[in-house]
């Protein structure tokens, strides 16, 4: 399997890392859409939400106990938005289990 995230996880690609440890990685976002857009990803590999099953849900719990502590370290004040996409007329372009946290930024529904 040929996966971009994998491939990043592996330092196979480079990536501008936020934090890493044994089950998650979470970087900043090449084309970031907000002052504040990185992404988290289980190491694991999970194509999408439609994957997840009772062998592997524990990682979602593991992330999002994370998530406050993420958006803390990458400096986010006032709030941000976590986004997963899944599947191709989602917006999901990498076929791997992951959810952009946008911050500093005030939103509406089209960011």
């Amino acid at each position: 399997m040929d996966c971009l995230f994998c491939n990043i996880i592996a330092g196979e690609i480079p990536s501008k890392k936020l934090y890493e440890d044994e089950k998650i990685l979470a970087f900043y976002d090449i084309a970031p859409i907000a002052p504040v857009h990185f992404l988290v990803i289980p190491k694991e590999h999970i194509q999408s939400v439609d994957e997840i099953t009772p062998e592997n849900s524990a990682i979602l719990s593991y992330i999002f106990e994370k998530i406050g502590f993420l958006a803390e370290k990458a400096g986010i004040e006032g709030g941000y938005r976590v986004i997963s996409n899944c599947g191709a007329n989602a917006g999901q372009t990498v076929p791997h289990l992951h959810f952009h946290l946008l911050g500093n930024k005030e939103m509406n529904w089209n960011c």
